[in-house]
């Protein structure tokens, strides 16, 4: 479970629109706006930099963090940032307010691991990852930092579902009318077939004999 978090101080605006956030950006700060729990959006502006180091610093949309607005702290999950198309930097921010029941629905990576001790894999199988990131739906104080995929034993034209991935306690693919998949081992040409060593054992003793 992700345990990181941080806090982020931001001040309150009191005007709104496009005029008002072009004047924030221009104060070398980010707009960004506060939402959920049954409680009027909040308007806020925070440190370019800070938002920016924390998108481009990994795990932004998945890690719960603390607004400190005026000495009011706020528990909060990032869901949505728009960056500029050309240059990269941030142009506004979602924040969704969350509290010690709130669910969230959040994009989690999945994690490879055992790659050496999958057979279809050393027999030159190659990995084909269907879904880099699964949608689950969790608690927001329990958000994983990636799902783990075992590949142990995994042979060429084999695929891992989900149902094959052990979840912690309260997490829940959104998907959920199908056990979806989430890598294949496919063939190339340069696979060896699996039965390559056993069948050139017999052939070699047949051919003993008959001499």
């Amino acid at each position: 479970m992700s345990q990181a978090s941080y806090e982020l101080k931001a001040e309150a605006r009191e005007q709104v629109g496009k005029g008002s956030a072009r004047a924030v950006r221009r104060n070398g700060q980010v707009p960004a706006v506060i939402y959920g729990e049954k409680q009027p959006p909040l308007a806020i502006a925070l440190s370019y930099k800070d938002v920016y180091y924390k998108i481009h610093g990994g795990a932004f949309l998945t890690t719960v963090a603390t607004i400190d607005v005026g000495g009011q702290k706020i528990q909060v999950l990032p869901k949505d940032y728009q960056l500029d198309p050309v240059k990269d930097f941030p142009l506004h921010v979602d924040f969704l307010r969350v509290g010690k029941d709130t669910l969230v629905n959040v994009n989690v990576p999945v994690r490879f691991v055992n790659e050496e001790l999958s057979p279809g894999i050393k027999r030159g199988g190659v990995l084909n990852v269907v879904r880099h990131e699964v949608e689950f739906h969790c608690p927001a104080s329990a958000i994983p930092d990636f799902i783990t995929v075992d590949l142990t034993g995994a042979e060429i034209g084999e695929s891992i579902h989900i149902s094959a991935v052990k979840l912690p306690a309260g997490v829940k693919p959104v998907i959920s009318d199908r056990d979806f998949t989430i890598a294949t081992i496919a063939g190339t040409a340069a696979a060896k077939p699996e039965t390559d060593e056993a069948a050139a054992a017999p052939a070699a003793e047949g051919a003993a004999e008959e001499k």
